[in-house]
């Protein structure tokens, strides 16, 4: 796992500068920060609005007595997909916009659940019930 975050730490920033610099030959300096405030305004408006939706499926689930473990993972998905969306940069936009959006979002929610199911057999991460 360590190798992967050392990757991201050492490859994302300049994937993210490349993207930058691209994008500013495109379209100008000025127009390349200016959409960069607008995604992370976008992302952080998306965040509040899709949070919402799933605290509140979660709080459903959780007083019908049934396990809010899906809605959880959505929440995740959400909370690092708005994240992502606050960071600047194109390519974590492209992620975290993808996180947010309905429609895309089970796809990051069945990886998520696959990571935690292997890891929690593998004895990584421990469950305590009350």
């Amino acid at each position: 796992m360590w190798k992967w975050i050392l990757a991201a730490i050492i490859f994302m920033p300049a994937i993210e500068i490349f993207g930058f610099s691209y994008v500013a030959d495109q379209v100008g300096g000025m127009n390349t920060f200016l959409l960069t405030l607008l995604t992370s305004a976008i992302g952080v408006a998306m965040m509040r609005f899709e949070g919402r939706k799933a605290m509140e499926d979660a709080k459903l689930k959780a007083n019908a007595g049934m396990m809010p473990g899906e809605s959880m993972a959505v929440g995740l998905c959400i909370f690092i997909g708005g994240i992502l969306l606050i960071i600047p940069g194109f390519v974590t936009d492209l992620i975290g916009f993808t996180m947010l959006f309905p429609l895309t979002r089970p796809l990051y929610r069945f990886l998520l659940i696959k990571w935690m199911k292997r890891n929690i057999k593998n004895g990584k991460i421990t469950i305590f019930k009350r």
